[in-house]
């Protein structure tokens, strides 16, 4: 093991930078920070960075009470620092995927760019249907984003316990 203390300290030696390594650090910070060469003198504003967005998408039966999911979804998204653009309460029973205008509204919002994310409550409320879950799931990823799904996310921190 090699000892930090020795009888004999010695002070910090001065580090010595050569001119062209403190204009390649520099430029190098400049870099970092989005500031291109020649734009040194110019004040540079920072980029925005925006939040991720999402649609939260809840479906189910015709008097069916969605306050408990879109509650768990808000929080969901809220925990993650997900901004929430729009939710979608379907009420289409055991209507197929492609026969319901709100998940095609929900799909419609990450074609468009406006959400990144549909994120929903229970993988049941897309589909019961593995082969049409999937389906739609591929149709969010053509348009750009990606289906979440909150109960599966419970399911998991279940299993690590």
């Amino acid at each position: 093991m090699v000892s930090t203390e020795s009888g004999q300290r010695q002070g910090r030696t001065g580090v010595r930078r050569t001119e062209r390594d403190l204009r390649r650090r520099q430029a190098l910070a400049d870099a970092a920070a989005g500031v291109f060469p020649g734009e040194a003198d110019v004040p540079v504003v920072a980029a925005k960075i925006e939040r991720f967005r999402c649609v939260i998408y809840l479906c189910g039966a015709p008097r069916t009470d969605f306050a408990a999911p879109r509650e768990e979804c808000t929080e969901y998204a809220e925990a993650f620092g997900w901004e929430i653009t729009d939710v979608i309460e379907e009420r289409a029973g055991l209507l197929p995927p492609h026969g319901r205008a709100g998940l095609g509204c929900a799909v419609e919002c990450v074609r468009s760019g406006e959400a990144g994310a549909v994120l929903t409550a229970w993988r049941s409320m897309i589909s019961s249907v593995p082969q049409e879950y999937d389906e739609v799931a591929r149709e969010i990823e053509k348009a750009g984003g990606f289906l979440h799904v909150k109960e599966a996310a419970r399911r998991e921190q279940g299993a690590a316990r």
